[in-house]
């Protein structure tokens, strides 16, 4: 149903918790966890998106491993998992990488754990993936996305809201809980 959505994990521009402006690093962790939630939900591709050529070299060592015989044996989901994974350095990147696929520019859906103004229902949301051109869903690490990728945005997605005022997820966990709310259908 879904053959045109794409994921893109931010580690550049995101906020600490002082609100600056930084570059976060990757993690094992959330390599294999978000890409296998984004292939459980059918996500096209995960784009890594850091700038760092340090960080780069780490994911290529990662994605050695887990493509490896080793790891196949190992845990064959994880090794399933990473052939949707993409290192770019920003999200114009990403943007380029989807639009040669497709030759429309992919519209872009922020997302992140505060209020902002007009932001999305997830049902509005859902209205706008049913729909035929690509797009490419971005989740910030850290303190999440800069103001400036959420202006750069098409959509913004409201915030994950639990049962508690309490709202602190992972982003590996904020990944899937998006993605299930948005894809999944349930009867």
């Amino acid at each position: 149903m879904y053959d045109n959505i794409y994921v893109g994990l931010v580690h550049y521009p995101v906020y600490n918790k002082k609100q600056e402006t930084v570059c976060t690093s990757i993690t094992n962790l959330d390599l294999h966890d978000i890409a296998r939630s984004c292939k459980t939900y059918g996500i096209m591709n995960l784009f890594i998106i850091n700038p760092q050529e340090s960080q780069k070299e780490i994911f290529k060592r990662l994605k050695k491993f887990w493509k490896s015989d080793f790891a196949k044996k190992y845990n064959i989901d994880r090794f399933d998992a990473f052939d949707i994974i993409e290192f770019v350095p920003d999200i114009s990147s990403a943007k380029a990488w989807i639009e040669k696929k497709f030759d429309k520019i992919p519209i872009v859906i922020s997302t992140g754990a505060r209020k902002v103004a007009g932001s999305l229902k997830y049902k509005e949301v859902r209205n706008i993936l049913r729909r035929s051109f690509p797009k490419l869903i971005l989740f910030g690490t850290g303190n999440g996305l800069t103001d400036e990728v959420i202006s750069m945005s098409n959509f913004h997605l409201q915030k994950i809201k639990g049962v508690k005022d309490y709202n602190h997820l992972s982003v590996r966990s904020a990944v899937s809980v998006t993605l299930d709310r948005l894809i999944a259908e349930y009867e």
